[in-house]
């Protein structure tokens, strides 16, 4: 599906039009900064292309215990304040950033427009970041905040019974793998919200090599976070690549959003076909013409658009199935 003679010819005019603009901005390749460069980079460049901030009813920073004694800051944003007469479902969502970079604030607008197109409470877990927490740190950030978030609902004024999980790229990554976490102490999920994620050991598929340069998220880069994030020895834990769990039956149900022009397109399609195959409802998007990294450019993207009211109409479904 993604090999072709001329890759950049399937991408939309606006999304052509963005990546030569960055490409004449002179940006810097994330490969060529430090960590600590690259996170500055992206905070102050992460809302150029993103829509205006939605207002919310309900803002609350909230600080988690993890494992190791630690806390983990997130943020909760709700349409709803926290008096109002029914509590709210919830998603526990995780930003990408190649578990190196993106922060609460690089995904602060997707988080707000998946709360207020969801219906729903979104708390977004700003997770320890590598060099200086290598894997599985990450990972178990996300369980630890999941589990927390299970535990002490009603007393934010959630619904205690109706969680999902979600994330982006290495976000998307961790929320596959708190799915499996999660049917495997009997933690019932409504949704697992999986957009453009990591899901393979290795980067072997056709897409990673039709669209390894000049389409956002270069090969360079994908190697750069990597080699940041986890030793070459542990690259086949499940962990890290969800796609090499024992088993995939009894997940939550699955929505999964696609960039057709992304190098993770394949094994995305390769896990929900995965999933379906072990039985798991399976409901996949494949966004046309855009890249990795598309659903943070809504002013410019229609297709990010898109992307929220499917993400958020999945969320809400989701949430009232489970009532």
């Amino acid at each position: 599906m993604s090999s072709h003679h001329n890759p950049h010819s399937r991408l939309t005019e606006s999304m052509r039009l963005v990546l030569r603009n960055i490409e004449r901005a002179g940006r810097p390749p994330m490969y060529l900064l430090n960590a600590q460069q690259a996170r500055l980079f992206y905070e102050v460049s992460a809302s150029i292309l993103d829509l205006p901030e939605p207002p919310m009813a309900r803002v609350e920073d909230l600080r988690i215990p993890m494992r190791d004694g630690q806390l983990v800051q997130a943020r909760l944003f709700a349409p709803y304040s926290k008096s109002h007469a029914s509590p709210s479902p919830t998603l526990v969502y995780f930003h990408g950033g190649g578990f190196t970079i993106g922060s609460i604030q690089t995904h602060n607008v997707l988080c707000r427009e998946l709360a207020r197109i969801g219906q729903c409470a979104v708390i977004s877990v700003d997770y320890r970041l590598a060099p200086e927490h290598r894997f599985p740190v990450a990972t178990n950030d996300a369980w630890d905040a999941l589990q927390w978030v299970s535990k002490f609902a009603e007393s934010m004024g959630l619904q205690a019974n109706a969680l999902a999980v979600g994330g982006d790229s290495a976000g998307g990554t961790l929320a596959a793998v708190c799915a499996i976490h999660a049917r495997d102490v009997g933690l019932k999920l409504a949704l697992q919200l999986l957009i453009y994620p990591g899901t393979a050991a290795r980067q072997e598929t056709t897409s990673h090599n039709t669209y390894q340069s000049g389409f956002m998220l270069d090969k360079a880069t994908v190697d750069w976070f990597f080699d940041h994030y986890i030793d070459a020895k542990d690259r086949d834990d499940w962990r890290f690549a969800p796609m090499l769990a024992e088993r995939h039956d009894g997940l939550a149900p699955a929505w999964i959003g696609l960039a057709e022009c992304d190098p993770l397109v394949d094994e995305g399609v390769a896990y929900a076909d995965m999933l379906r195959m072990a039985g798991v409802k399976v409901d996949l998007e494949i966004y046309h013409g855009v890249v990795h990294g598309f659903v943070n450019m809504g002013r410019v993207i229609p297709e990010a658009r898109q992307a929220h009211q499917d993400a958020g109409r999945a969320l809400k479904h989701a949430f009232a199935l489970g009532q």
